[in-house]
């Protein structure tokens, strides 16, 4: 399956369940990947054939910098889900969510996140 893929979108949101995380926030780092069938885009040079960039980053802007959640599993089943509904190409999604500074025990720590895939049902 071809996809479309940003990687490395960083946008800065309050989830979490620690106090800390909701009252200031931190910084999120997104990558998504919407499969599709780019052959009708390829051929024919429309856009519309396909999914923009600019579209697929605005679904993830809209969740990581609205609602406050708990749970990143949540934001990411969100942007995945969205994806879905904007975008009827789409057959399928991951979408995998990294927090660089998450409250953890002391150590070291590169980041911590999720990673989802969610497929178009039947009849979407």
């Amino acid at each position: 399956m071809d996809c479309v893929f940003l990687r490395g979108i960083r946008l800065y949101g309050y989830h979490g369940t620690h106090i800390e995380e909701t009252r200031l926030g931190q910084r999120f780092e997104l990558d998504i990947e919407a499969r599709l069938d780019l052959r009708p885009a390829g051929e024919s040079d429309d856009l519309t054939k396909g999914v923009s960039y600019t579209d697929l980053f605005e679904v993830a802007r809209d969740v990581v910098e609205g609602e406050p959640l708990n749970l990143i599993e949540t934001v990411a089943h969100r942007v995945a889900t969205r994806t879905l509904e904007r975008f009827p190409p789409v057959d399928s999604v991951v979408v995998e969510i990294r927090k660089p500074s998450a409250p953890v025990q002391t150590g070291g720590l590169d980041h911590t996140g999720v990673r989802i895939e969610r497929r178009r049902e039947a009849g979407q």
